[in-house]
């Protein structure tokens, strides 16, 4: 899954993980500002090399884009049949032209490569490393009363929780149809109703692990980000200052092709 980090000792397990969210931001920037096949392919280079880089196998990311076919088709499909313009194929009532294919080619690579870039953050970095890049990323801010740790802290929980609801949500479907619930069969309205007995136990084991964690952070004295230490303090290297230079250079390259 996406959201879960893998160990390992690449070249993006060994950066910075301020330097990751930098340059998970500036790749997504780069990506949305791609205004045709020439700044989407420059965009693409770096998040490429980077799933390269990361040494896991391949089906981790395709299983992890398959997780979001249903959004990918749907947008595919919008763009390819309602965008006018030189008609390729006619199917009765809906066409499709030239200008929707590369449209709807352009946002299917656009959205495919925004899961990637984000994924890249995820699964090379432990969800402590992120909490320590974040907040020190967001300490700039608690002078304007904005609780850095805090918002570190939610984030990186409810990203440690997604893999452990997928699973959970995994053991209750199978159980379900065990017991002879068919979750595909009949209208939408059937099909909602049927999922109710998948969400009610569901939710209330979410709300269970949300209780659970809170009393034990409240069992250590936990008291948020006060005077607080860690056992390793962040420092950039050379390699975060060179994957920072790189990922700059290409948001630059992009807005220079959208822009001239």
């Amino acid at each position: 899954m996406l959201v879960q980090y893998l160990p390992g000792d690449s070249l993006l397990h060994r950066l910075d993980p301020r330097t990751k969210v930098v340059a998970v931001l500036c790749a997504a920037v780069s990506v949305l500002a791609a205004a045709d096949w020439q700044g989407l392919g420059l965009a693409a280079l770096p998040v490429l090399a980077s799933v390269a880089l990361t040494r896991l196998p391949a089906r981790v990311f395709l299983h992890g884009l398959r997780g979001f076919w249903v959004l990918l088709a749907i947008t595919f499909l919008v763009q390819l049949f309602t965008i006018p313009g030189e008609m390729l194929l006619e199917l009765g009532p809906l066409g499709i032209s030239r200008e929707g294919l590369e449209a709807a080619t352009l946002i299917f690579l656009r959205l495919s490569l925004l899961i990637l870039a984000a994924s890249l953050l995820t699964l090379t970095t432990s969800p402590i490393s992120l909490t320590a890049g974040l907040e020190s990323i967001l300490s700039p801010f608690r002078r304007l009363g904005l609780p850095a740790h805090e918002l570190a802290m939610m984030m990186t929980i409810a990203l440690r929780f997604i893999p452990t609801l997928l699973q959970e949500a995994q053991v209750l479907l199978k159980a379900q149809r065990s017991r002879g619930a068919h979750f595909s069969a009949g209208n939408p309205a059937r099909w909602a109703k049927g999922l109710l007995p998948l969400f009610v136990p569901l939710f209330a084991g979410a709300l269970r692990r949300a209780e659970d964690l809170a009393t034990a952070m409240e069992a250590r004295c936990y008291r948020g980000g006060a005077n607080r230490t860690r056992i390793r303090s962040l420092r950039f290297s050379s390699l975060d200052y060179a994957a920072v230079g790189v990922v700059l250079g290409v948001l630059a390259g992009t807005m220079v092709l959208r822009f001239l």
